[in-house]
């Protein structure tokens, strides 16, 4: 699957996507959240502060339950300002 960064979760990260093939164990945004942590210190900073980053699946905002085995796509944010 396609997993997209944005904003300082992309800074940290210091890549915008990326093709990833996550473990079959693998199975819910909150699942992805926390292998991607063990992937490295970036990611482990990236998501320090998970309960802030939004996600999307093939570009619907889910929670963190939801379900990715046949996503294509997921799509990491942080919070937005507006003004």
């Amino acid at each position: 699957m396609k997993v997209l960064y944005f904003a300082w979760v992309r800074e940290r990260i210091g890549k915008a996507e990326e093709m990833l093939e996550p473990p079959g164990d693998v199975v819910t945004v909150a699942d992805l959240v926390a292998w991607l942590k063990s992937r490295g210190e970036e990611y482990a900073y990236a998501f320090e502060n998970e309960s802030v980053i939004r996600a999307a699946m093939d570009q619907i905002h889910v929670k963190r339950d939801a379900v990715i085995t046949s996503a294509d796509e997921i799509a990491f944010f942080p919070p937005m300002t507006g003004g």
